[in-house]
């Protein structure tokens, strides 16, 4: 399962791996920006993350990751959306990668710097459908299944607690 965590829209894509093929399943949005709310938001972004995870039963998560823009206030709202669909994936023990936008992009067109169209016009073509930015993490993480050094990867609460004490205060 790949999510794109937002405070306005999250998107996610679910994909199912038979081998070495892989096949859509499922992809949509939540929309929270009829919500005024942050926490309101944030807790439907927990209550979607685990309805998805206790209907697709994903193996793994692919989350991407937040980057840093010119606006840190938007950074940081992006970081709360992002650790509550981790939260949510942490609490049913399901390993996550975190992936930057720039590396969802190389491995789905083979351009970092690529742009949103032409991600969903790659993964159209891919998987014969268009495209949201948690359908690509999930992708992603599919080609890049087995290499380590591709992002983070946690286990459960303490890997990630071990992984990151200096996130921690």
């Amino acid at each position: 399962m790949g999510i794109d965590p937002g405070t306005s829209i999250m998107g996610f894509g679910i994909i199912k791996v038979t081998g070495k093929k892989m096949t859509f399943v499922q992809m949509n949005e939540l929309l929270l920006k009829k919500y005024k709310d942050p926490f309101t938001k944030l807790k439907l972004i927990f209550e979607r993350t685990i309805e998805l995870i206790d209907t697709y039963h994903p193996d793994e998560i692919a989350i991407e990751a937040p980057f840093y823009g010119k606006n840190v206030q938007s950074m940081l709202k992006l970081g709360r959306a992002q650790g509550v669909a981790m939260a949510a994936g942490l609490s049913r023990q399901i390993p996550i990668t975190e992936y930057l936008p720039k590396k969802i992009k190389m491995a789905i067109t083979g351009n970092g710097n690529a742009s949103k169209e032409q991600v969903a016009k790659m993964l159209q073509s891919t998987l014969g459908l268009d495209s949201t930015d948690g359908l690509a993490a999930a992708v992603c993480h599919f080609y890049n299944e087995g290499k380590v050094d591709i992002g983070k990867s946690y286990t459960g609460w303490s890997a990630f607690v071990k992984q990151n004490e200096d996130r921690l205060k």
